[in-house]
């Protein structure tokens, strides 16, 4: 959430913001105006308490000089009820006040580009896009070699499901594999999350109203399964205060996701690009404030290096603001080719939340004498079903056979190639 300090000292700032988003600014001046009834009620209440307790006295100095009390009696019961009244509408405030607070978005930051998708600004690209032509994209390919099943898995599931088969398997695990160990050799703490969260827990990594159609909700319960492990590993520290001394905090987590791509139809209906279950693994820090954008380079820059080792012509691209989802001050999307498709597609991406998550769910450290909320940063490292779509378009062989990125081999038995199934 929105610091209440700038939202009260500097409405303009936060209008100026929303603007950016290209989002109307409806939910904020309702919460201007809500929270002015808000503070009215609790001045209200601090003064009749204050009135209570000066009665109270006056009522002991009226018995020490044998005065009549009835007078002060007689309004010394009548405000406990007029508190309790105005305590019923604080409440009522407080609830409207805080659905209306979470719906603010987090500020956007000063260098993104203002306006919708089409300003996203290219940083930089990597890699060497070879000038082959493919008839067919990852989905033909892998089900013409019995790589994965998607008209089986959507008769017993539902469609954007499938099944993994064969080679396609062990690669699966190899890109996980490869990505645990290289976080490892970089010091971060693995992590496997749980995948399911309650209500209150997923509230606190994201705007639940915007994220609510995206998500699956166990029926009964208050468990929904999670679309990342960026929102179990924020979690994982809630109303926690961190000790400074270990901060920053990194954690590298490997989880399964789950979406319902609701919005989605008509779009990459075909292959495993687009679909409702896949495996992660996220990059997350909590730190002190002044580092956040350090950590931000520095969890980019890591990203970077993955996709370089799997040998993908892939480019680097700040989202401009109205394409900035709602908790990120600012996030760069790592977006590999597809030449069967001629075009760059989204495969990952990297966001500074600042103090936004942290104070949806109270994720403090202590400085001196100070509370202070930390910062939170994620990054997508590699979504694994997306990423061996492009593997398989940018190595696939004139053969037909698929090459292994050398960094991979040695998670599938030195295996060089996936060979391309014979015909009968």
């Amino acid at each position: 959430m929105i610091d209440i300090k700038l939202v009260r000292e500097n409405p303009k700032v936060i209008k100026e913001s929303i603007k950016k988003r290209l989002q109307d600014g409806k939910s904020f001046d309702s919460l201007l105006k809500i929270d002015t009834e808000w503070k009215k009620a609790k001045k209200d209440i601090d003064e009749l308490r204050g009135k209570r307790n000066k009665i109270s006295q006056e009522i002991n100095e009226a018995k020490k000089r044998n005065q009549d009390i009835k007078v002060f009696l007689k309004e010394a019961r009548e405000i406990p009820k007029e508190i309790q009244k105005k305590e019923t509408l604080l409440r009522s405030l407080e609830g409207k006040r805080l659905e209306l607070w979470k719906k603010i978005p987090n500020l956007i930051d000063k260098s993104v580009p203002v306006g919708d998708a089409t300003k996203n600004k290219v940083l930089k690209k990597y890699g060497t896009i070879k000038k082959k032509k493919i008839k067919e994209g990852h989905a033909e390919i892998l089900e013409n070699s019995e790589l994965i099943d998607t008209k089986k898995a959507a008769q017993v599931t539902g469609s954007r499901f499938y099944y993994l088969r064969k080679d396609l398997v062990r690669l699966n695990y190899a890109i996980i594999n490869f990505t645990l160990d290289f976080f490892s050799k970089k010091k971060f703490e693995l992590i496997q999350p749980p995948t399911m969260l309650k209500k209150d827990a997923l509230e606190g990594a994201i705007t639940f109203d915007v994220f609510e159609d995206a998500i699956y909700k166990i029926e009964g319960e208050d468990l929904y399964l999670i679309g990342t492990a960026e929102h179990s590993i924020n979690a994982f520290k809630s109303n926690e205060i961190l000790n400074l001394n270990e901060l920053p905090l990194r954690f590298a987590g490997i989880s399964s996701c789950f979406r319902k791509e609701a919005g989605a139809h008509g779009k990459d209906t075909k292959g495993i690009f687009r679909v409702h279950q896949f495996e992660k693994v996220e990059q997350f820090v909590f730190c002190r404030p002044e580092n956040s954008w350090k950590e931000f380079d520095f969890i980019l820059k890591n990203s970077i290096e993955l996709y370089k080792k799997l040998e993908i012509p892939f480019r680097v691209v700040v989202l401009a603001s109205g394409d900035t989802g709602n908790t990120a001050t600012k996030t760069v999307d790592l977006e590999g080719w597809y030449p069967s498709q001629k075009k760059y597609r989204e495969l990952g991406s990297c966001s500074n939340c600042l103090d936004y998550q942290a104070r949806r769910s109270n994720i403090r450290f202590q400085e001196g004498g100070e509370i202070k909320f930390v910062h939170t940063l994620n990054n997508t490292a590699i979504a694994t079903e997306r990423m061996m779509t492009c593997i398989v378009e940018n190595h696939i062989q004139k053969d037909g056979s698929i090459k292994i990125p050398k960094a991979l081999q040695k998670y599938m038995n030195r295996q060089k190639i996936i060979k391309k199934k014979k015909k009968l």
